[in-house]
């Protein structure tokens, strides 16, 4: 099968559209006509090369379509299935799966991080050289094969840029306060960076029932968009953060930092920012081989807590429908997330914009 997908061949370069070659899908596999996509920081983490990852691939990650074929063997899902891609797909058997800490499944890390389907090959290639795919998935393309258990079955009336972002930045976001840090009702709460993720976890933190939520950006902008969410403070970040939050906390810091953008010193922010006997949680993904210098004396002396989050601490079959209950009951207007919708030849547009915070989540209309 011939597909439109974009290619990222080399890190540094742009995504460019290539028609490639797509494989049916085999055992334990699905073919997706994909739908919607998300414009992710953690894809252009391939393009600055933070993230390493074998080339040329398909990147990605944050995908909703419609189930086309189905391999051998593959159960739970019809033709016509609307699917949410999960991205961190679970064995269900390991020793994390069975502590219901699914997304460290160790089943699938290698092959995910390998740009390879569970088999150790692709199905997708251009001219008759592999292509990978990123995290399993290789959103970024008309049609998609992935791993049966990547998908999660959405009802017909979850609009397809919603499901999308179900399968990252909310999930991630609304994850780590529910799962991740469990926060208590009339809660204070810091969340650095109010992109995709930041104004999930702003979303998340109004839903469990905070009493304050304190957004921190660069951007005038991007804490108007916060307080639309249920911010009811906002901080640039040119301002002496810890001294801002510090005031508005009564000189204790807050309960809960959230960092959601995935750089050292916003870490190192986060544990600044909360209260003794608060908790920092980690939501963004940095760099890899980055340092954060986090104070041992501060975590003992004043009983700091620092977690890291991954994926939202998710069980996607379990959170994936709650979360689109709770945007169909209005809890989550998580549609409004959507900033601009592209087409996939738009893709090097979409990520200039992510980069210059135009946009709160940018979506490819693959449809």
């Amino acid at each position: 099968m011939k597909v439109k997908a974009a290619i990222l061949s080399s890190p540094t370069t742009p995504f460019k559209i290539e028609v490639v070659d797509l494989e049916p899908p085999r055992k334990g596999e699905v073919l997706v006509k994909m739908m919607a996509a998300g414009v992710c920081h953690s894809d252009w983490h391939l393009v600055t090369g933070d993230t390493p990852h074998p080339m040329p691939v398909v990147a990605g990650h944050e995908g909703s379509g419609v189930v086309e074929s189905i391999g051998e063997g593959v159960t739970g899902l019809a033709i016509g299935d609307h699917v949410c891609l999960n991205w961190a797909p679970s064995c269900g058997t390991c020793f994390y799966c069975i502590r219901g800490q699914n997304s460290l499944c160790s089943a699938y890390v290698g092959p995910i991080w390998a740009g390879t389907m569970q088999d150790g090959s692709t199905r997708l290639s251009l001219n008759g050289t592999p292509i990978y795919h990123f995290s399993s998935l290789a959103c970024f393309a008309e049609r998609a094969v992935v791993p049966a258990v990547c998908c999660i079955p959405m009802r017909e009336s979850i609009p397809y840029g919603v499901s999308a972002l179900i399968g990252c930045a909310a999930t991630t976001g609304i994850g780590a306060v529910l799962n991740t840090a469990q926060i208590a009702a009339r809660s204070t709460v810091a969340v650095l960076g109010a992109g995709g993720v930041g104004l999930s976890v702003v979303m998340g933190a109004k839903h469990a029932g905070a009493s304050q939520i304190i957004a921190v950006d660069k951007t005038e902008a991007k804490l108007r968009t916060a307080r639309d969410f249920g911010a009811t403070n906002g901080v640039l970040s040119d301002a002496d953060i810890t001294e801002e939050i510090r005031f508005l906390t009564e000189g204790r810091g807050v309960d809960y930092a959230f960092e959601a953008v995935g750089l050292p010193y916003l870490q190192e922010l986060a544990l600044a920012i909360i209260r003794p006997g608060g908790t920092a949680v980690l939501a963004g993904i940095s760099p890899v081989g980055s340092a954060t210098n986090l104070p041992g004396a501060i975590l003992t002396r004043q009983e700091k807590t620092v977690k890291g989050c991954y994926y939202g601490s998710s069980v996607p079959a379990r959170d994936f429908p709650l979360y689109a209950d709770l945007y169909q009951s209005g809890a989550l207007p998580l549609d409004r997330l959507i900033s601009k919708t592209y087409r996939l030849e738009e893709i090097n547009e979409a990520y200039e914009d992510m980069i210059e915070g135009r946009t709160a989540r940018g979506i490819l209309d693959l449809s």
